[in-house]
């Protein structure tokens, strides 16, 4: 079924009615019905916030978007609680495949969890409707939170107090006023339009094919593969990954110079398809989709009261799946951060942080990302030489397998230079410094990201100090202590989205009330 827009729908939901009055108040807003925007909701509504969104949308759209959720995304679902339901419909997969030319050897394979004894695996794949849907149902168990749809933002108007939101609906056109907004309405934001904001970087002159189809019957595994000058698309790239529900994503680079509406016709898409899957292949069409990709940001997230996360703030090419990822990370920051504030146990420069630490994260991915690009679609001949010697080389020389780069896949970015981490006062010998996220490992009851909640938490291997607040601590032993790099009597502090704050071999209350000081309301 397809919307009057000609966005096909996966669930219809129904325009929300106006507001009684003109006039309208809210806490918070968040712009945007995706997954970064329900997500966000998500998360200050179970820390107890009303929370309005606002959506253009009236339905769940069933296309082509996200499909790659790393490890890191899923230990936020968890947080969420909807982490159980994305994997157990996802397809579940740790190791990709690099082949070149008509070889059915790869010239390079990797492991996305090359650390084992963890909650979740290094990737699932899923369609991003499902997503949706699961954090949809875990917003409508929250009264506090308002979910209008049909709901269209058409002015913002921003200062240090508020924000004024004009609103367009069917039904009547009303204001909004709120104390924060926070804007996941995606690449082409709304939000950003109206408070005369861009994108600062690159486009990369190149068109890649998305074909995603629905077959049974085959024996290809969970893995992601990817091809340079492969028979079937000679001189460019390809790209295959499993869904759930028989659903196989095919990625085609097609080049710059193309009619990109004649790319997506399927008597032009079915023969890449028959290529590269066999001519007496059975399939059926799910969605044909042609994008160009960018590897942009805003100059900043944080203008006064108005926070941009995920494509309304930075974009990137899709080969590491680092969009829908980099904007969990981002809400992820967000959300602790917001919560404080609404409590009034933080100022705006908590909020201040979460730009600069979201800027971090969004520059990682930018620059992994167009590496990425820039090795798929080499521009020059000298780029194209050193490509192919890479690949070439990589075939029997170890050395040169991590040089090949068909998308370095989403990782979780480390903090190194946050103001919110209190620096290491003693010499460590590997663990988990300040500034990074914990790494998972299995207790007796459970799994360490489990136990450690929505709020700061200590870890102990067997500190007996006074604390100095009701400060929630988790002990651990064993591989969990390994893997932190605590020996007996040691701690560290983590912060509420599960990245270390500080850490002692010594540690004492008053060093521990300093740095929860510190990174509790975003300033030394």
């Amino acid at each position: 079924m397809a919307n009057v827009s000609g966005i096909p729908v996966y669930k219809d939901i129904g325009a929300s009615p106006a507001p009684a009055a003109s006039q309208d108040h809210a806490r918070v807003v968040v712009v945007g019905a995706g997954p970064v925007g329900l997500a966000m909701a998500l998360d200050l509504g179970r820390r107890g916030h009303p929370v309005t969104v606002l959506t253009r949308l009236d339905f769940i759209a069933h296309c082509s978007k996200a499909i790659c959720f790393s490890k890191r995304s899923l230990d936020i679902l968890d947080r969420l609680g909807v982490g159980d339901r994305a994997v157990a419909k996802g397809v579940t997969w740790n190791l990709g495949k690099v082949f070149r030319g008509d070889g059915t050897d790869p010239v390079y394979q990797f492991d996305m969890l090359p650390v084992k004894g963890q909650k979740r695996p290094g990737f699932i794949n899923i369609q991003q409707y499902y997503i949706e849907e699961y954090l949809l149902d875990g917003l409508m168990e929250l009264p506090n939170v308002d979910i209008r749809w049909g709901h269209r933002v058409t002015a913002v108007n921003n200062n240090r107090e508020g924000v004024d939101v004009s609103v367009e609906t069917d039904g009547g056109d009303y204001d909004l006023h709120c104390e924060w907004l926070v804007a996941c309405d995606g690449a082409r934001s709304t939000v950003r339009d109206c408070l005369g904001l861009d994108f600062e970087g690159r486009i990369f002159e190149d068109n890649f094919l998305i074909a995603d189809i629905r077959m049974k019957n085959n024996d290809f595994p969970s893995e992601r593969w990817f091809w340079f000058d492969p028979p079937f698309n000679p001189g460019k790239s390809a790209l295959m990954h499993r869904q759930p529900d028989d659903v196989w994503r095919l990625d085609f680079q097609l080049g710059w110079d193309i009619d990109r509406e004649a790319a997506t016709r399927p008597e032009n898409v079915e023969p890449f398809i028959r290529a590269m899957l066999g001519e007496d292949v059975e399939f059926e069409r799910e969605w044909y989709s042609v994008y160009t990709f960018q590897c942009r940001r805003m100059a900043r997230f944080v203008h006064d009261r108005v926070i941009f996360a995920g494509d309304s703030a930075h974009l990137v090419s899709p080969f590491g799946a680092r969009g829908c990822n980099g904007g969990f990370a981002d809400i992820d920051n967000l959300g602790w951060k917001l919560d404080r504030v609404l409590q009034g146990l933080a100022g705006d420069a908590l909020i201040e942080t979460y730009n600069d630490e979201a800027i971090a994260t969004a520059d990682e991915n930018i620059l992994n990302s167009t590496r990425s690009t820039d090795f798929l679609t080499p521009k020059s001949a000298a780029s194209l030489a050193l490509r192919d010697a890479v690949l070439e080389l990589a075939r029997h020389h170890d050395f040169a397998r991590p040089l090949v780069n068909s998308g370095r896949l989403s990782t979780a970015v480390s903090y190194d230079d946050s103001p919110l981490s209190t620096p290491d006062e003693d010499i460590w010998d590997g663990g988990v410094p300040p500034g990074a996220p914990v790494l998972d490992a299995r207790l007796e009851d459970g799994w360490l990201l489990e136990q450690l909640g929505d709020d700061f938490a200590l870890l102990s291997h067997g500190w007996r100090g006074t604390l100095p607040t009701s400060l929630h601590v988790v002990e651990i032993d064993g591989t969990a202590a390994d893997r932190m790099g605590l020996q007996p009597g040691n701690a560290c502090l983590v912060r509420p989205d599960q990245y270390v704050a500080a850490r002692w071999k010594s540690p004492t209350s008053n060093k521990i009330t300093a740095a929860l000081e510190r990174a509790g309301k975003g300033a030394p």
